[in-house]
């Protein structure tokens, strides 16, 4: 995993795992309950969960574009300052440097400790989600071929058990009066506002798409690893998350599994049985190793890159030989703990959705101002189907942003209020000046 200079890169693979591994979470094992509530036919259901994935892979493309003009770690940070303003890229790192990452891995850490416990009766959720959130952030101060082995074997047990749940479900179980084809009462949902509400949910579970954008500086030939990674990666998951709900609506009736979270335990009980439930809760603990893995190798990357950007921040950007920003780390380390000891990470995440898809919404945006403002800058990759696949992108995250500050106006300024409280620290930080050079390993 070597590049010409002797330094070590991971591959494409790596870089494809770690964008499936990030995406796959706890969102596509819990949220068709909640779309069950608004609709009634898997075709518009499949539909929905296909549409979320086209979304996803035109903001993939658009960000393809954007990083491999930019091949630096930081993600959002390092393209939003070179586009708009370095004050504007501060504020998107001050936000993933804080919560942005720390609330997932505590909610992602906690979800591991709840699964885990289903599954293995008498185990305590808070000292599993503890555990693991220590271990993975063990496993990252080590070297890079341990770590993309460690997320090439996570995020593929992740996909093998994907891919027997979904079969076993038409094959296992006994199977529901329903139809996937595009009747007309699927067609008259689709055209309904409730369609449009549930592709909120949908795009939850999809985000996670930009990770290689994070570790930019770690991937071999990032101008031509990181756009591929992107697109395979979405690609992939769009496949089986169709699949997998899908396989839920085969196995288990819409009835019981309208309005619940634990729609992938109860199918996992019409699936395999009496103890599919605790089978599954297995499955989806094993499946969450990859997420938490995936989150805790990006987040210290943006925290690094301000280090390397302003010299009050400098110490935050020391690597240990292995070349991991250790520091960075062991700081993102203390705001899970922080996070899981205080539980109030739940909070966080909802009133920081809206900043995090405005965060997205500026990127994508990004293309049309790069090319714009820099229209000699070299673009190794040019995004695909410009410029209507980053329009669709930002049509969503605009509807995205109007439903959930409609749903949500207390947390939504809630969020902005937070992101705009990075404003005087940034103007704190540039009193020291950037760095000349970027700092050496200790």
């Amino acid at each position: 995993m070597e590049d010409s200079s002797g330094t070590s890169r991971i591959p494409l693979r790596t870089a494809v795992f770690l964008v499936v591994g990030n995406m796959v979470g706890t969102g596509v094992f819990t949220s068709l309950g909640f779309q069950l509530e608004n609709l009634s036919t898997p075709f518009a259901i499949s539909f929905l969960w296909l549409l979320g994935g086209v979304a996803t892979l035109c903001g993939a493309l658009a960000y393809g574009e954007l990083s491999a003009a930019i091949p630096r770690s930081g993600g959002e940070y390092s393209l939003l300052r070179r586009i708009y303003h370095p004050a504007v890229g501060f504020l998107a790192a001050f936000l993933s440097s804080t919560v942005g990452f720390g609330a997932p891995i505590a909610l992602a850490s906690m979800a591991f400790g709840a699964y885990a416990s289903a599954a293995f009766p008498g185990s305590s959720p808070k000292w599993l989600a503890w555990t693991i959130a220590t271990l993975v952030t063990l496993l990252q101060l080590g070297r890079v071929d341990i770590r993309a082995r460690f997320q090439e074997a996570a995020t593929g047990l992740k996909i093998l058990l994907i891919l027997l749940l979904s079969v076993s479900a038409f094959l296992l179980a006994q199977g529901q009066p329903v139809s996937f084809a595009p009747t007309f009462p699927a067609l008259r949902e689709m055209a309904g506002a409730p369609f449009a509400a549930s592709l909120v949910y949908v795009m939850y579970s999809y985000s996670g798409w930009n990770a290689s954008v994070y570790i930019a500086e770690e991937v071999r030939n990032p101008q031509r690893t990181i756009p591929l990674s992107l697109a395979i990666g979405s690609t992939i998951v769009t496949v089986l998350y169709v699949g997998l709900n899908a396989a839920f609506l085969h196995a288990a009736p819409i009835a019981q599994m309208r309005g619940i979270i634990e729609v992938g335990m109860i199918a996992g009980r019409y699936i395999f049985g009496e103890y599919g439930g605790r089978i599954v809760a297995g499955a989806i603990s094993l499946g969450l190793l990859s997420s938490i893995a995936a989150m805790t190798w990006m987040g210290p990357r943006v925290t690094m890159a301000l280090g390397e950007d302003y010299a009050a921040l400098r110490w935050l950007s020391r690597r240990n030989s292995a070349g991991v920003p250790s520091r960075a780390l062991l700081f993102q380390y203390g705001v899970v703990v922080l996070l899981l000891a205080t539980g109030t990470f739940a909070q966080i995440l909802t009133y920081i959705q809206f900043t995090l898809t405005l965060s997205w919404f500026a990127t994508v945006l990004g293309v049309f101002v790069l090319r714009w403002k820099e229209p000699l800058l070299p673009r190794p990759y040019r995004a695909w189907g410009y410029p209507w696949t980053p329009v669709v992108f930002l049509a969503v995250c605009l509807w995205m942003l109007w439903d959930l500050f409609r749903m949500m106006p207390k947390e939504s300024l809630a969020g902005l209020a937070t992101l705009l409280f990075g404003l005087p620290l940034y103007a704190l930080v540039q009193r020291g000046g950037p760095p000349a050079t970027r700092p050496s390993s200790l």
